[in-house]
């Protein structure tokens, strides 16, 4: 009986640590598309209320697409940005923000077209690019502002 009064307890600290892990950071190299609020943008890519200067709160070079869900052109970009997460899984970070849904976010941002590329190397300032962009110049970006030595 001790026993498994010690491994339910064991379990329920187990769950409760993942569960826990999982709820503010979105900071992850899954090779997925992290989809980003308001929240998770200040906490994890630049708090922007509190810092007048930017300053990038992750640790991965990123790339946030600033989209609608009724933009052409946005959905067009969305398999191409899906394929890089995959391919630069480790190295860079994927997000995407539905600037309808999260409309504070955009006007702070200065997003005003669509879909707009905020590229964001782990140093420096970041970089953005209006409009939709073939997967050549969207690989060449990767590698000419986020990995960079």
């Amino acid at each position: 009986m001790k026993k498994i009064l010690i491994l339910l307890a064991l379990g329920f600290t187990i769950l409760l640590t993942n569960c826990n892990s999982s709820s503010g950071n979105v900071n992850n190299t899954s090779g997925s598309i992290i989809a980003l609020t308001n929240e998770t943008f200040k906490a994890n890519v630049y708090n922007y209320p509190i810092n007048p200067q930017w300053k990038y709160e992750g640790q991965l070079p990123a790339i946030i697409d600033f989209y609608a869900t009724w933009c052409q052109p946005c959905k067009k970009l969305s398999p191409l940005l899906e394929d890089l997460a995959v391919k630069y899984k480790g190295k860079i970070i994927v997000y995407k923000v539905d600037v309808d849904a999260e409309q504070q976010l955009a006007q702070s941002m200065g997003i005003s077209g669509m879909p707009t590329l905020l590229f964001i190397p782990a140093n420096g300032q970041p970089q953005q690019s209006v409009g939709l962009v073939s997967s050549e110049t969207l690989e060449k970006k990767i590698h000419e502002i986020l990995l960079v030595k």
